[in-house]
């Protein structure tokens, strides 16, 4: 990797400045330096983060979180609404959330980026991604044997086979695997024989990113050896702004005032300014730099450049519901490691030796499901009658949302996942496992915005009711009628072999509406896919949105932002895929662009 010292940094001349070295980030600046004619620098908050446990053994997911490669960025309810606050975990460090999540590698549906495309927004449809999904992955099959035995299936003809991003299914399952999968056919849920091909809804095996011999996390810094001697990249560099000049008709962006070791520095670029700080970050950063909505600015002292009033806006997050359960204590479990030194001490060994074993296990048993095999007709009939009444939406994203959930097949909008071990939620046994339920189309959203009188050192705040208003309510009641589907899948043979009771809630808590209801408020916590806060603003421009199909900045010139943020609506998936398909193809405009 190119990192420089600040001297060597500030003595280039940049064609162009990539803000953030994450997900989004790095794919975009090493594209464009294995150009070869560019100069390109990229500006990182954090630090290299290679090499560490907790970011490179696959068992040790999570472990990132609340460390200092961590944002630890906090939610809060809006204004004095009931709600708690909630932990935001995002990557600081090269690579950013890529280098601290889950390493879950899965794309939505066909319909979930077409709605891009009828939102205005031409060139983002699944025919038009796939090729950069293709392009940032190289997915290493199982062996036909464990093909064969785990029932794993895809089309080898929508997945890449020379990208950067290594795929790869688990060596090892175990006997829950499959009758988790039994138990969602049972209940209808059909396993999905190409999940990756337009439609993720029914039960399948996911992979991680995960090289398929390192047995090691496959992240964003993987993109950093496409590049030559042209990538320069700084980190521990915090950006204040970015600079923009005066033009003909707005604004133009010439260059970035960012501190390091304490000291303040500026840097150009020739060519364009490119914004890749995440959903977080990434409004914060252009709210500092003079371009929002005047009012919030104006609270923070920051002077008015170019009126954008969806910066910051339409924060859009999954919604995570843990269930502990009691399972099979003659099950394998991963607990056993955190609770018994000598365990942990030889599967650490077989790990530096083999690279095989329980640390280079990842959960692999997934469904998603259509909310009209989740629930009654009835429900579902009540719920839609609450979204033909819903207002602050507008038309074309309420018809939408409205449609998905009528979806019967090709929509999964429940995910549902589960994996032997609960952490510390389980207690001081290894007898636990975690059922998980995910809201995937929300239909309240929120906001992020810079504190009165900000600072970039300062964290934004960060406003979503998880069940606030009538949307939050529309949102509840989906949560609350998949309780129900999540009780169903635990009793549903051959899997309620594994479950034996649930252990957080207790059983009688999934037949009384009221008490699973304010569990829901309660226990309901951000699944670390927010998007949405400088999206893209299709037919309706600046006023719903912050930058165009080109990704180009409303009222600036020579300014993109790429990263999660620019997502209109909320996807069905774990986006990590997504940001990384955003990233490649946003290489691919600019490039388009320049030659043009």
């Amino acid at each position: 990797m190119q990192t420089v010292s600040i001297d060597d940094f500030t003595r280039q001349s940049f064609d162009f400045i990539i803000i953030g070295g994450g997900t989004a980030g790095l794919v975009v600046a090493s594209r464009l330096a294995q150009h070869g004619k560019f100069t390109v620098g990229v500006l990182e908050a954090g630090g290299v983060v290679n090499g560490r446990d907790e970011v490179e053994i696959p068992a040790f997911f999570g472990r990132a979180l609340g460390t200092n490669i961590d944002w630890k960025f906090e939610s809060t309810p809006p204004g004095s609404q009931e709600g708690v606050k909630d932990q935001w975990p995002r990557g600081k460090g090269l690579g950013g959330s890529s280098a601290i999540n889950y390493m879950g590698w899965n794309r939505a549906g066909r319909v979930d980026y077409d709605a891009w495309v009828e939102l205005g927004n031409p060139g983002w449809g699944w025919d038009d991604l796939l090729p950069f999904f293709k392009k940032s992955e190289t997915v290493h099959p199982p062996s036909s044997s464990t093909q064969e035995e785990q029932d794993i299936r895809y089309d080898t003809n929508t997945l890449g086979t020379s990208g950067p991003i290594q795929i790869t299914y688990p060596d090892e399952y175990s006997p829950s695997h499959q009758l988790w999968i039994k138990g969602l056919n049972s209940l209808g849920v059909e396993t999905n024989p190409a999940p990756y091909s337009g439609s993720n809804a029914g039960a399948w095996t996911n992979p991680s990113s995960l090289g398929p011999h390192t047995k090691a996390r496959s992240f964003a810094t993987e993109y950093c050896s496409l590049a030559g001697s042209n990538l320069y990249i700084l980190t521990e560099a915090l950006v204040e702004e970015i600079i923009l000049g005066k033009a003909d008709s707005g604004y133009v962006a010439s260059g970035v005032r960012f501190t390091h070791n304490g000291q303040e520095y500026t840097v150009s670029a020739s060519r364009e300014v490119i914004l890749s700080a995440g959903t977080i970050k990434s409004p914060q950063i252009l709210e500092l730099s003079g371009i929002g909505n005047p009012e919030i600015l104006s609270r923070a002292g920051i002077d008015a450049k170019v009126d954008s009033p969806m910066v910051g806006e339409n924060l859009q997050e999954h919604k995570a519901l843990i269930f502990v359960v009691d399972v099979d204590p003659e099950l394998e479990n991963p607990d056993e490691l955190i609770l018994d030194a000598g365990k942990a001490a030889a599967a650490r060994e077989q790990y530096d030796q083999h690279k095989t074993g329980p640390l280079t296990n990842m959960p692999g048993s997934f469904g998603m499901v259509p909310f009209t095999k989740a629930m009654q007709q009835d429900a579902l009939d009540k719920i839609c009658s609450q979204v033909d009444a819903l207002t602050g939406l507008s038309p074309e994203k309420k018809a939408l949302l409205e449609q998905r959930l009528r979806n019967p097949e090709k929509i999964g909008l429940m995910e549902y996942f589960f994996k032997l071990g609960a952490g510390a939620f389980g207690g001081a046994d290894s007898r636990h496992g975690i059922v998980a339920q995910i809201l995937q189309q929300p239909f309240a959203a929120g906001s992020i915005h810079v504190q009165p009188k900000s600072a970039a050192s300062d964290d934004p705040v960060i406003e979503i009711g998880y069940y606030h208003g009538p949307a939050g309510e529309i949102d509840l009641e989906l949560m609350l009628q998949s309780t129900r589907f999540a009780r169903s899948i635990m009793l549903a043979p051959p899997f309620s072999s594994v479950v034996r009771q649930p252990f957080l809630p207790p059983a009688s808590a999934f037949e009384d509406d009221e008490q699973m209801k304010q569990i829901i408020k309660s226990g309901t916590r951000a699944a670390l896919h927010a998007v949405g806060t400088c999206a893209m603003g299709g037919t309706a421009g600046i006023r719903g949105g912050v930058v165009n199909e080109r990704l180009q900045v409303y009222g600036v010139q020579r300014l993109r932002v790429v990263d999660a943020s620019i997502m209109p609506l909320q996807i069905s998936a774990h986006i990590q895929a997504t940001v990384y398909a955003i990233a490649e193809k946003a290489a691919h405009m600019i490039l388009e662009d320049v030659a043009a």
